[in-house]
């Protein structure tokens, strides 16, 4: 799920019990004002979280888009990943 929005992010994780990491929590507040610059941090984390778990071996990953393909369109090209 791409990150785009703190306070979605933020009432999504209480629902389901996920805890923020608090390194994340504190930059994602930094940006909660400026769209552009936690999209752009939003799609370099998960970008970085996504080649890492690929890179220990992790067989596939799955998006849940939210309705935001750029986003993942920015992360699938950030991985250079084939539609193959």
């Amino acid at each position: 799920m791409p990150i785009t929005n703190y306070r979605n992010l933020a009432r999504f994780s209480k629902n389901c019990g996920a805890e923020i990491p608090r390194w994340l929590h504190y930059r994602l507040e930094e940006l909660v004002d400026d769209k552009k610059g936690l999209h752009e941090f939003g799609v370099e984390v998960v970008s970085n979280l996504c080649e890492k778990l690929l890179t220990d071996g992790a067989p596939g990953l799955h998006f849940y888009s939210m309705n935001l393909s750029k986003s993942i369109t920015q992360i699938w090209e950030n991985l250079r990943l084939s539609t193959r």
